[in-house]
C-alpha cells in the first residue's frame, strides 16, 4: 500500500498523519513536497509528521537519495519533528542526519510527547 496522508493544521502546528509503505524514491520525494506546499500555503512554521503507521522500506541508498532530494529543493521553513515506529528509527535517524548535514532542521523521535516539546522549544 503506498503512502497516504492527511493534513490538520491546530496550534500553529501542521500535523500531518501518514500510513502505508514507502514503495519508491520518487513516492517518498512527492510526499516531502506535498508537505512543503500545505506549510507554504497556511504559513505554518512547525510541522509534525506522525509516522508510526508507516512502513519504511526503502533501502539505505535510496532513503539517502531522497534526503539529499528535498534537502536542495525545500527551503527552510519550518521545524520538523517526525515520529516513527521504533522499528523504522535506524532509517529515520539517518534521513535526519543527511537533511540536517544540508541545513534542514529535522529531528526524529518514537514518542509524540517529545516531538512536541521539541516543536515549542525556542531554538538558543
Amino acid at each position: 500500500m503506498a503512502i497516504s496522508f492527511e493534513f490538520q493544521f491546530k496550534e500553529g502546528i501542521l500535523l500531518v498523519k501518514a500510513k502505508g509503505r514507502d514503495e519508491s524514491v520518487e513516492e517518498v520525494i512527492g510526499y516531502g513536497l506535498s508537505i512543503k506546499e500545505e506549510a507554504l500555503r497556511l504559513g505554518a512554521e512547525k510541522i509534525l509528521c506522525d509516522e508510526r503507521q508507516l512502513i519504511y522500506a526503502l533501502g539505505t541508498f535510496n532513503t539517502f537519495e531522497s534526503a539529499e532530494f528535498i534537502a536542495e529543493h525545500v527551503p527552510k521553513i519550518a521545524k520538523v519533528a517526525v515520529v516513527c515506529d521504533p522499528s523504522n528509527l535506524g532509517e529515520a535517524q539517518f534521513y535526519e542526519t543527511v537533511v540536517v548535514n544540508r541545513g534542514l532542521e529535522l529531528r526524529v523521535f518514537t514518542q509524540m510527547n517529545e516531538a512536541k516539546n521539541w516543536l515549542h522549544q525556542q531554538n538558543a
